[in-house]
């Protein structure tokens, strides 16, 4: 997966060489591939880039990369949690707490495997409850995403919005406390509030944020432009959005959604109507149907030549994100709920990364110097210093000359690298063992053809539907991503869940 990326025009994962020769050829222009974030770049500035930038590059496209992400940190155990691993707020083991914290971790491309995933439910034989959950968990949803300036400021950030017909009733803006707009955004004034409600929020689990509906939130200090009205609306924080989907901000209309409603109700904000004869003095009004008012509103100077009083909400809809298209403001987008899989451990027991550090930058140890098998180490906690249990290890470098595994004390940094110390989740085996168990004493391939084609698919899942959102996406992703590479020779699928 390291050395892959995913091309949304072919639908598959694609050897990262061939990236390569693309930006060596014409930079970015034309690439349609899953990434962290767009880059833009022509070929001569590509060949003008160091090695280090270069790699740095290719982190973003890369199916498996190392990312800064918000993990669920517990400090006693020394490690990251899953959030099935975290209940109201401490570890299931040990009843220990646990924090929200960005870490660079190894993150698998999930996300660029979305449609594909969706796609697939069709033809899986499961019920259709545990294939509506997976829909859901995926979220596929299409809209627009729009640029607002920041009042008295050169910054401006992004929204993602399903509603573009709402642009008229945005009354405030919301970003995620884990954005990096925080920081930047907040006044000195509110730093003292704003630090306080940061500090409470790292205790809750991104699970415990989406099902709770508890009203918190902070004011930042600062206002950003609705570029259809010219009304500077203020920019809050409050955990009920999440910097993982989307951008990580929000517009907020609390006349037509119900957590934007609750919000401006506890706060004291203005709800303003966009559908004509809508009653949202009890709650909002969220139905996609009426006939569009207020938009914009009758008793004011319109600030654009946009209108879209008397349409229907569809209708308004379109006509938005072709404003939008039209006039720079944005673009149309389809977003997806569904986010990589974040796919480092602290801790001992688990597949050792066949990677060591060189420059600061992962590289990966060549196919035919595995497997890399777990070190000695004196103590299976932590390091004094924070580092993962494989930090005790004296036997931990990558010689690349002998291409062997040689002590710690022979790292030059030249010839001889340190090897990465986090290693893989219990998924990494459990997403695809079931495929080995067909042909265990194969030492040329994952599965010979024949043997693959003979057992063809899983008969039966034993473990039940709470795997739905975990174990079932990744096994079904890491197969798809196994077919596009010829490691597999079928897109399987798992009949029946027990």
């Amino acid at each position: 997966m390291f050395n892959s990326y995913y091309c949304n025009d072919e639908k598959q994962a694609r050897p990262i060489e061939e990236l390569i020769q693309a930006f060596e050829q014409i930079g970015t222009n034309g690439m349609n591939v899953a990434c962290g974030e767009e880059l833009s770049f022509t070929a001569e500035e590509w060949k003008a880039k160091s090695e280090k930038e270069k790699q740095e590059i290719l982190m973003n496209y890369r199916i498996a990369y190392l990312g800064e992400t918000m993990v669920n940190w517990c400090a006693q155990l020394g490690t990251v949690l899953a959030n099935d691993e975290v209940i109201d707020g401490v570890s299931e083991r040990g009843g220990f707490p646990v924090v929200q914290k960005k870490m660079r971790q190894w993150c698998l491309r999930v996300s660029a495997y979305s449609q594909r995933l969706l796609d697939g439910l069709d033809t899986i034989d499961w019920t259709d409850s545990l294939k509506e959950t997976q829909r859901n968990w995926i979220g596929r949803s299409e809209g627009a995403e729009v640029q607002f300036k920041v009042k008295d400021s050169d910054l401006e950030f992004t929204i993602f919005t399903t509603r573009a017909d709402t642009m008229f009733g945005v009354t405030f803006m919301v970003l995620a406390p884990e954005s990096e707009l925080v920081a930047q955004l907040t006044t000195p004034e509110q730093k003292d509030e704003v630090n306080a409600y940061l500090e409470r929020t790292k205790k809750r689990t991104e699970r415990d944020r989406i099902t709770d509906r508890s009203v918190t939130g902070v004011f930042s200090g600062s206002y950003a432009i609705n570029p259809f009205t010219g009304e500077a609306v203020p920019i809050w924080i409050s955990d009920y959005v999440l910097a993982g989907y989307g951008t990580g901000a929000i517009m907020a209309v609390p006349a037509h959604d119900s957590r934007d409603y609750a919000f401006a109700k506890h706060f004291g904000l203005e709800i303003r109507p966009l559908v004509e004869g809508c009653d949202v003095s009890e709650e909002s009004f969220d139905a996609k149907e009426g006939i569009v008012c207020n938009s914009p509103r009758p008793d004011v100077t319109p600030y654009c030549d946009l209108t879209l009083n008397g349409l229907t909400i569809k209708e308004a809809i379109e006509k938005t994100k072709n404003y939008v298209k039209e006039h720079n403001l944005g673009r149309v987008k389809v977003n997806y709920r569904l986010r990589d899989a974040i796919f480092s451990r602290q801790r001992y027991w688990g597949e050792p990364f066949p990677v060591y550090y060189k420059d600061g930058m992962p590289y990966m140890i060549d196919e035919s110097s595995l497997p890399l098998e777990l070190p000695e180490v004196a103590k299976f906690l932590p390091t004094e210093t924070g580092e993962p249990p494989l930090g005790h290890a004296t036997k931990w470098a990558w010689d690349t000359v002998n291409k062997c595994v040689v002590e710690n004390e022979k790292i030059d940094n030249v010839t001889v690298f340190p090897l990465e110390l986090n290693t893989m989740p219990g998924f990494a085996g459990s997403s695809a063992y079931y495929l080995r168990y067909m042909d265990p004493h194969n030492n040329k391939a994952l599965v010979d053809k024949k043997i693959d084609e003979y057992w063809r698919s899983v008969d039966l899942y034993v473990g039940g539907t709470e795997h739905a959102t975990g174990h079932l996406i990744y096994s079904r992703f890491w197969n798809k991503f196994l077919h596009d590479v010829g490691g597999v020779y079928r897109g399987r699928t798992v009949p029946e869940v027990g």
